[in-house]
């Protein structure tokens, strides 16, 4: 069986091993997932991860998870635009998250990035995988 929203599984993984304190989360592996732990890791939110294929076929993501004095490095994680409801908008309407302190995660038509590079590229328009502290974002010290 399918799954409806891997991003979502994904981001609920990474949620319930850090409320556990674990240092590694696996996960299904995909291109998209691929992309957005690249820009995790790159902002300094994961530590990295590795692709493990078992002997089945079946590719996974290991991801090491990053904390700080104890913390888990990512305070907030959530998702925003869910298959059920997209949330679009234009380089000027993108909310800052925390103040500048957070990061949204976009899917642009240059490939996912986050908002910092949407702004810099002046990316045409998003669909919005994390957001404003308000409806959820990822927050934490890098």
């Amino acid at each position: 069986m399918g799954m409806n929203d891997p991003l979502g599984d994904m981001i609920a993984r990474i949620h319930n091993a850090q409320m556990r304190n674990k240092s590694k989360v696996s996960t299904p592996a995909s291109r998209l997932r691929v992309s957005v732990l690249d820009v995790l890791k790159t902002e300094g939110f994961i530590r990295g991860y590795a692709a493990v294929e078992h002997s089945n076929g079946r590719k996974e993501l290991e991801i090491e998870l990053k904390y700080s004095d104890g913390a888990p490095v990512i305070r907030e994680i959530s998702r925003v635009s869910k298959p059920g409801r997209r949330v679009y908008a234009s380089v000027r309407a993108l909310p800052r998250v925390n103040n500048g302190l957070g990061v949204a995660i976009l899917s642009t038509p240059k490939g996912v990035m986050a908002d910092h590079d949407a702004r810099d590229n002046n990316a045409p328009s998003f669909d919005m995988k994390r957001r404003s502290p308000s409806r959820g974002a990822i927050r934490g010290r890098a």
